[in-house]
């Protein structure tokens, strides 16, 4: 058994951790690009005429054909049947045609004084448009998301998962990060909106072509796994074919609807926020628009420094459900003090921002790895899809949209002139209080997974390093 074990590729540490960095810039450029937009809200209106309203449809477009047309969930499938080299090269490949499709939307003058009404809503042509390339990109990064993740557990499972996962996270925010903090700036430089989209479709497809290199590492890793097989009958496949029927067997795991569950709340008090979140510290904290972007952007920065931290301190020390638990009272406490009129000195943003990036840090370094101890391997390419589908309807389209109307219907306090324009403000006590929300209620189903666990044994506070 140990020298089948030395013949395994993942159990390389270079190999494994160079596997992990390769398709870890894929994920980098989708983060990249699904906020690129969020500190650009008033430049829209003043470039593009687009409303708070136009902003959240928009925004809450990410999860259309994922939540709608279940594009999401076939996509955990085609990865479970198809395996993660067929389906990252299909994710980015989508994530590319999304953005293309965003960045004609917002530069091209086709739709200029044209408005569509489609179903029951009417928007600008050019909104549609953008939300409808957004939503494509929504498909191809969520699904590559999901790809990333399995391919993370293949390498990683009995070695650092949780800290290649956090690692894998961090990165990604990276992209969060440099979008929030690089795109008003890059924008403001070359005097469009659309400049900081183009460098996201480019970015995007150097993306595709990284994990086009990873498909060479993945075919080594699993002929390494075959060799290794070679005369050995003690060792069998660990994997069984999937079959459509196991997603029955998901939905059926109260373990897996409480970390379900917990996720869509979790991040609905986060990613949402951070859409709104320049325009929170120049509405309320007074921040220059050239810097306000800058404050939300110390956030993802945060997780970066500690979400591969927690994540190590679960490999090691387990505890995953109590990380949850405490990670859910971060949130609450921030959105509380976000909500108070009276702190509104840019220094308190600052500190709240940095509070809410190791609440942001101690969930997901928790929560992703868990999954692989309450469901079978063979079922993860679409445990994960279920979960980032529930995820969607809530945190990535349902909650952007509601917080668009909640400020358009009851939050608008006056106008003001720039550059010319007037430009609408906004009190954001009543959305910070929404978000609050969220994380009273994830803290419940935190405790309710911490009480599955104990008594379904899933592992949850054991270390994930196997000695």
């Amino acid at each position: 058994m140990t020298e089948q074990i030395k013949k395994i590729l993942s159990d390389s540490k270079a190999a494994r951790w160079t596997a992990l960095l390769i398709v870890a810039f894929t994920m980098f450029a989708g983060y990249y690009l699904a906020d690129v937009m969020s500190p650009l809200e008033q430049m829209l209106e003043e470039q593009l005429h687009w409303s708070a309203a136009d902003y959240g449809w928009y925004t809450g477009a990410y999860g259309w054909f994922n939540v709608f047309l279940f594009f999401l969930i076939f996509g955990g499938i085609i990865l479970d049947k198809m395996g993660v080299r067929f389906t990252g090269l299909m994710s980015a490949g989508v994530m590319v045609l999304g953005a293309g499709i965003k960045y004609y939307a917002i530069t091209t003058h086709t739709f200029d004084g044209h408005s569509w009404n489609i179903l029951f809503w009417n928007f600008p042509a050019q909104v549609w448009m953008a939300a409808f390339g957004y939503a494509i990109f929504g498909v191809g990064v969520e699904v590559a998301g999901i790809t990333v993740s399995k391919v993370i557990v293949k390498w990683f499972t009995g070695h650092e998962l949780a800290l290649a996962m956090g690692l894998q996270l961090a990165i990604a925010r990276l992209g969060t990060a440099l979008a929030l903090s690089t795109s008003l700036p890059i924008a403001r430089a070359f005097g469009t909106v659309s400049m900081p989209v183009l460098i996201c479709l480019l970015m995007l497809c150097i993306g595709l072509l990284a994990f086009f290199v990873y498909t060479f590492n993945d075919k080594r890793l699993e002929k390494s796994i075959a060799d290794a097989k070679i005369g050995s009958d003690k060792v069998a496949d660990d994997e069984e074919e999937f079959k459509v029927s196991d997603i029955g067997a998901i939905v059926k795991n109260k373990g897996w609807w409480y970390i379900s569950i917990l996720c869509a709340l979790f991040y609905s008090a986060v990613f949402p926020f951070l859409k709104y979140a320049t325009a929170l510290m120049i509405n309320k904290f007074g921040v220059p628009e050239s810097l306000a972007g800058s404050i939300p952007g110390l956030l993802p920065f945060g997780t970066i420094l500690l979400t591969p931290v927690f994540g190590n301190m679960y490999d090691k020390k387990g505890k995953g459900a109590s990380i949850m638990i405490f990670g859910s009272l971060l949130i609450i406490a921030v959105h509380l003090l976000f909500a108070v009129p009276l702190l509104n000195h840019w220094s308190v943003a600052i500190i709240l921002m940095i509070v809410l990036g190791i609440g942001f840090s101690l969930v997901p370094s928790a929560m992703w790895p868990s999954v692989t101890k309450i469901i079978p391997s063979k079922q993860l390419g679409s445990a994960y899809a279920l979960i980032f589908w529930v995820q969607n309807i809530f945190a990535l389209m349902f909650v952007p949209a509601l917080i668009g109307w909640v400020l358009d219907k009851y939050c608008i306090i006056g106008v003001t002139m720039s550059e010319g324009r007037e430009v609408t403000n906004y009190n954001y006590t009543l959305p910070m209080m929404i978000f609050m929300l969220f994380g009273v209620l994830g803290l419940v189903f935190a405790y309710l997974l911490k009480a599955e666990d104990k008594k379904k044994g899933y592992g949850l506070e054991l270390p994930n390093i196997q000695k």
